[in-house]
């Protein structure tokens, strides 16, 4: 694959992640996502344990989850009346990697 492949392909990574890119870009929701990260991916939390381990308000923590549901970077599951947030890690998330990959790959002939 020649330069101008690998940049188009990096073009290309970087509209798939956009909308990813934009909703962890926010500091309030990395530290949203630092916490579901230090739970069991499977089991997840609720708006309100969030709110205990950030010290942000009921409103702005469902505000910030709803950008990160959107953006495909968590995942909400029911039980009941309860809703568990936890971290998707194998879709939207991946494209994240494969761009650096690819940003990696591209780089190494100017090392």
């Amino acid at each position: 694959m020649d330069k101008q492949d690998q940049l188009q392909m990096i073009k290309e990574d970087f509209i798939n992640c956009q909308k990813v890119l934009l909703a962890i870009g926010d500091e309030t929701r990395q530290s949203i996502l630092l916490v579901l990260l230090g739970t069991d991916c499977q089991t997840g939390l609720r708006v309100g344990e969030i709110t205990e381990q950030t010290h942000l308000s009921r409103p702005a923590v469902s505000h910030h989850l709803k950008i990160l549901r959107e953006a495909g970077v968590i995942l909400m599951r029911k039980e009941g009346t309860k809703n568990y947030y936890y971290i998707n890690v194998r879709t939207e998330l991946g494209l994240l990697s494969k761009l650096v990959l690819d940003i990696d790959k591209y780089m190494q002939d100017f090392y």
